[in-house]
């Protein structure tokens, strides 16, 4: 097991060191939950007085935050514990599943199929015609990966991941288990005889950029002409739905069964909770951040924050909720 000293760890951190202990630290733990051999961590001085019922040997805490170590006990004073932590927690990272061998031999891999060096490929995966794999890609067993696809180096697909064809998804992206790429559209328009629906053709495609993580379960549907755009840096939780032809800008964020209906296009940086939902057509623009459980039915101005269903800017909405409370005690 990997053990490191509170000593190496503040190097590795950057950090001021306060105190010392003699235990070893075994990995990173939350604050009660923590034994003699963890490290803890402390971003707010709300959480500041539980570090004397803490039995951490060791704390990464806010350098505005002052308190004590204890007996046996460190501080490693930082600017961003949350950040800081995030380096412990890579520090102590387990290894991935191992391959017994790169290329397992039930894995059906399509001649055409051009593979860069030391890529990865588990036991039942599919790798169809004129798939483009760039150097270092991992696909764990059972990914599928069809027709005329380029994935970009060191991009890892977990189990069940589906990639339909035509898609082009940039390098280092990470792929959790059974994320589908590149699936029809939601279109469908009344019949003449008002007696059915008629399918939409989605002849588009998907274009994922560079260090994009997707969530478990996650959808991101082809465009129904043109793409369906996700930018560089994206961070898609699991459970999310992204529709045909949508625009995501750089570093975007979306929570946990949040959802995009068709040709939504944001900016740089946006973030939406979780459960909101965004109206077909309608543009957040940089920065906007909308809050959990909000329906936003129109264009969000650059900046703005949004709650609420229908959404409205934030300051306004919480007026709102504080009037129809004093009303209903009245």
């Amino acid at each position: 097991m990997k053990s490191l000293t509170v000593t190496e760890i503040s190097e590795l951190l950057d950090g001021e060191l306060i105190g010392e202990t003699t235990h070893r630290i075994e990995g990173p733990e939350e604050l009660l939950k923590s034994e003699s051999h963890h490290i803890t961590f402390i971003g707010s001085r709300k959480y500041a007085s539980r570090w004397i019922d803490s039995k951490a040997s060791a704390a990464i805490i806010n350098e505005n935050i002052t308190i004590e170590p204890g007996e046996n006990r460190a501080l490693i004073k930082v600017k961003n514990a949350d950040l800081a932590m995030a380096k412990v927690l890579e520090a102590f990272q387990p290894e991935p599943p191992a391959f017994d061998a790169d290329i397992h031999p039930t894995a059906v891999i399509h001649e055409s199929a051009e593979l860069g060096k030391g890529c990865k490929i588990g036991a039942h995966t599919y790798v169809g015609k004129n798939v483009v794999l760039g150097e270092g890609v991992i696909l764990y067993p059972n990914v599928t990966i069809l027709d005329e696809t380029t994935i970009g180096a060191h991009t890892v697909a977990w189990s069940g991941t589906v990639i339909r064809e035509r898609c082009t998804i940039g390098a280092k992206c990470i792929f959790h288990a059974n994320v589908s790429i590149g699936a029809d559209g939601f279109g469908y328009r009344p019949s003449p005889d008002d007696r059915g629906l008629v399918k939409i053709p989605q002849i588009g495609t998907v274009v994922i950029g560079n260090d994009v993580e997707i969530g478990a379960n996650s959808c991101v549907d082809r465009g129904k002409f043109s793409a369906t755009i996700i930018g560089d840096n994206c961070k898609i939780d699991n459970q999310v739905q992204i529709a045909h032809n949508c625009i995501m800008g750089r570093s975007c964020i979306m929570a946990g069964h949040s959802g995009l209906a068709g040709s939504v296009t944001l900016g740089d940086g946006v973030i939406i909770g979780g459960s909101a939902s965004i109206k077909d057509h309608t543009t957040l623009h940089s920065g906007v951040t909308v809050g959990a459980g909000s329906g936003v039915v129109g264009d969000v101005e650059a900046g703005k924050t949004v709650l609420g269903y229908p959404a409205q800017e934030s300051r306004e909405m919480l007026k709102q909720w504080v009037m129809m409370r004093k009303l209903a005690k009245e």
